[in-house]
C-alpha cells in the first residue's frame, strides 16, 4: 500500500554518513525533508544534493531539517558529503529497508535491462511525524526550490 499525504511517516533507523545510529523520530518537533536518491556522487544526485546544500539556510529558517538517503555505505556517503560540503545528514539504506517502507523501490530500465532501483522521491514530514507532501519521479534540477515552496 502506497503512502499518502497525512499518513504517519515510517520510522527509519539507519547508520548515517559518520557510521553512527540515526532515528527519524529523533527529529520530531521540526519539519523534515527526507529525500531519496539512487547513488552518491553521480551526476543527478550531485545536482540535487548541491541544490539542497545551497538552499539549506532557507530551509533552516523555516525550521526544516534536510536528510538525504541512498543505498550507499557510510564511507561513500561521508566522501560525498565532504566532497560537496553538504551541511545535512546522509543516511545509509544499504539493505533498502527505508526505501521499501517509503515505497520508492521501483522497476527501472537501464541500458535495456530491467532493474529494481530507487525512484528519486522526496517526503516532507511535519512536526508531528506525518507526511505533509510527497514528490515522486523527481527531476534533480530545480527540485530543492520546488520543495522549499512547500515547507
Amino acid at each position: 500500500m502506497a503512502l499518502k499525504e497525512g499518513d504517519k511517516a515510517p520510522e527509519i533507523e539507519l547508520k548515517n554518513d559518520r557510521d553512527e545510529p540515526f532515528k527519524l523520530s529523533d527529529l520530531r518537533g521540526q519539519k523534515v525533508v527526507l529525500y531519496f536518491y539512487p547513488r552518491a556522487d553521480t551526476p543527478g544526485c550531485t545536482v540535487e544534493a548541491c541544490e539542497f546544500r545551497d538552499a539549506s539556510k532557507q530551509f533552516g529558517k523555516r525550521g526544516t531539517a534536510i536528510v538525504g538517503i541512498s543505498p550507499d555505505t557510510p564511507k561513500a556517503q561521508d566522501k560525498f558529503k565532504t566532497k560537496y560540503d553538504l551541511p545535512f545528514t546522509l543516511l545509509c539504506d544499504t539493505d533498502r529497508s527505508a526505501a521499501k517502507a517509503y515505497g520508492v523501490l521501483k522497476e527501472k530500465n537501464m541500458y535495456g535491462k530491467k532493474v529494481i532501483g530507487i525512484e528519486r522521491s522526496t517526503f516532507v514530514i511535519d512536526e508531528d511525524g506525518r507526511i505533509a507532501r510527497i514528490f515522486t519521479g523527481v527531476k534533480a534540477k530545480g527540485h530543492a526550490g520546488q520543495v522549499l515552496q512547500n515547507v
